[in-house]
């Protein structure tokens, strides 16, 4: 079978559960000439269990117009304010703190993480999460 040939790479954030053909969806795939139904159908059936989180998504469009896609765990910062039940972060985050978060929620994270983070052992893994939780305004204990 010969290799089909990939057009283009479309980077979403679309939330699970959730998709449908209005913007970003409908005009990102439009424009590649994608059926977006079909996308909005199999994306919805993976990540039903994940529903009311955003999920980023990498979708990979092939000259025939099929297309694959895989999802990607959530963004670190939503991550965290859903564990510390946050609205948001802190507008100046080395002056307000807005909350404080512990090794082990910092792992809990970490495991969701750990397949989409650029490290390979989970000191690695709380240490690049520790930084985002700072420049939230999230103290690190």
């Amino acid at each position: 079978m010969a290799q089909k040939k990939i057009v283009t790479q479309i980077k979403l954030q679309v939330e699970a559960g959730k998709a449908n053909p209005a913007p970003p969806v409908g005009p990102a795939l439009g424009q590649h000439g994608l059926n977006i139904m079909e996308f909005c159908k199999q994306f919805n059936e993976k990540s039903k269990s994940q529903i009311g989180i955003k999920l980023p998504v990498v979708i990979t469009v092939y000259s025939d117009r099929s297309f694959t896609f895989i999802t990607k765990s959530p963004p670190a910062p939503l991550l965290i304010k859903k564990e510390l039940g946050l609205q948001s972060g802190s507008a100046v985050p080395n002056k307000t703190k807005v909350g404080t978060i512990t090794r082990a929620q910092l792992e809990k994270i970490a495991n969701v993480k750990m397949e989409d983070l650029n490290c390979h052992d989970m000191d690695a893994a709380v240490n690049i999460l520790a930084g985002t939780c700072r420049s939230m305004g999230v103290e690190v204990q």
